[in-house]
C-alpha cells in the first residue's frame, strides 16, 4: 500500500480509502464486516463514511453505514488501526434530525455527537462538511446562477469545529462538494483568525470527470489541501460493466437508476468504450487503469473507492501496485480533449 499525508498533518494515510455508503443497503453488515477485515490487511487505514448514509439516502436507512462501522470496531477493537472521517450534512434532507439542517452550532453538535454514538468511538479524525449551506453550484449543475440564501458564515463554523477539536470529539476537519471560492476562503479565515484549517477536499475525481484540475488542484498542491477522489470509477462506468447496453443485477445502476443520473451524459458511452480500448491495449484491468490514473495525479491524497462484493474490492485495492506507462498516460490525456469531461 502507499501512503500519503492528510493535508499539512502528521497523519500518514492510505491512498486507497475505504468507501462505505453502500453499507446498510447494497451490503449487509456481515459482507461490510468481510470488506473492513480485508481492507485494513491490505493496509488501507483511511475510511469514509458520512452521518447520511446508506445511499441512496432515505430516512429509514439514514445512520446505518455508522453504526455498521460501530459494530465493527466494538467486536474487532481495532479502532486505533484506522483513520476514521466521517462527514456531517448540510441543508436538504429534512428527515435529518427534526429538519431544518444547517451548520449552526445546536445542528452540529447534535450531528457529532450522534455520529460518535453510531460509530462506538470517542473520536473522529478527519469530519467534513459534507456539502456547502450556501447555494453553488455542486453535485455537477452546470449553468451558474447567483442566489443569496441564509448560511452560517465560515468564520463561525469552524469555530463550532474548533469547539469540537477542543473538546477531544474530532482531529482534523475538510470539505466536501466544494467550489474553489470556498476552499480558499476557509483557509484565509483559518489563517487570519487562528481558526482550525480544513486538511482536505472531498470532490468527484475521474476519467470522465477532471473538473478539479481546472480550479481546485492548483489550491491543492500550493496550500496541501489535498483531494480525497469520490466516484473515481464513475460509479461503475469505468469499469466496463454498463457497456453495450448491460445492466448486471444488483447493480447500482439496476437497482436505484433514477437515482444514478450523474454518469448517465450523452458522450458517457463513446467516452468509457474507448478509455476501455486504451486498456486493452496495454493489457490492463480497466477498472485499475482508471484507479491509478487518479491516484498518480500530485494533487491526490486518497481515492476513494466502494465495493459491493470482495471480488470488486479486491481488484480495487491491487490498483496501488499495477504502473501506467507514459504512453498510456498520453493516450488518456489526448482522449480527454475529445471527450472533455463528459461528466462534471
Amino acid at each position: 500500500m502507499n501512503y500519503r499525508k492528510l493535508g499539512n498533518t502528521d497523519i500518514d494515510v492510505s491512498t486507497i480509502c475505504l468507501g462505505t455508503m453502500t453499507w446498510g443497503e447494497q451490503n449487509t453488515q456481515k459482507e461490510a464486516f468481510q470488506q473492513m477485515d480485508y481492507a485494513l490487511d491490505q493496509g488501507v487505514n483511511f475510511w469514509d463514511t458520512a452521518e447520511l448514509y446508506s445511499v441512496p439516502p432515505k430516512a429509514e436507512t439514514y445512520g446505518h453505514t455508522e453504526i455498521i462501522i460501530g459494530n465493527w470496531f466494538k467486536e474487532n477493537k481495532k479502532r486505533d488501526k484506522v483513520i476514521l472521517a466521517s462527514k456531517v450534512a448540510g441543508p436538504m434532507r429534512a428527515y435529518l434530525r427534526g429538519g431544518g439542517n444547517n451548520y449552526g452550532i445546536e445542528k452540529m453538535s447534535q450531528a457529532i455527537n450522534d455520529s460518535l454514538k453510531r460509530l462506538q468511538t470517542d473520536y473522529i479524525d478527519l469530519y467534513q462538511l459534507h456539502w456547502p449551506e450556501r447555494n453553488t453550484n455542486m453535485f455537477g449543475r452546470l449553468g451558474y446562477e447567483h442566489k443569496e440564501n441564509e448560511w452560517n458564515k465560515f468564520e463561525d463554523v469552524l469555530g463550532n469545529l474548533q469547539k469540537f477539536i477542543k473538546e477531544g470529539k474530532i482531529r482534523q476537519i475538510g470539505l466536501s462538494n466544494e467550489t474553489p471560492w470556498g476552499v480558499s476562503k476557509c483557509l484565509e479565515l483559518s489563517k487570519e483568525k487562528g481558526l482550525p484549517r480544513m486538511m482536505s477536499v472531498q470532490n468527484p475525481y475521474s476519467l470522465l470527470n477532471r473538473t478539479y484540475e481546472i480550479g481546485l488542484a492548483e489550491i491543492s498542491i500550493r496550500d496541501e489541501i489535498g483531494l480525497l477522489a469520490y466516484s473515481p470509477l464513475a460509479s461503475g462506468y469505468l469499469t466496463g460493466k454498463y457497456r453495450n447496453n448491460q445492466l448486471p443485477k444488483n447493480s447500482r445502476i439496476e437497482r436505484d437508476g433514477d437515482f444514478w443520473t450523474r454518469y448517465n451524459k450523452p458522450n458517457t458511452t463513446q467516452a468509457v468504450d474507448a478509455y476501455y480500448e486504451i486498456s486493452k491495449k496495454y493489457n490492463l484491468n480497466f477498472a485499475q487503469m482508471s484507479l491509478k490514473f487518479c491516484e498518480i495525479q500530485p494533487f491526490m491524497t486518497t481515492v476513494i473507492i466502494g465495493a459491493t462484493t470482495m471480488e470488486q474490492l479486491q481488484t480495487n485495492i491491487e490498483s496501488v501496485n499495477i504502473k501506467l506507462t507514459d504512453e498510456v498516460i498520453n493516450e488518456i490525456n489526448e482522449l480527454q480533449k475529445v471527450y472533455p469531461n463528459p461528466c462534471p
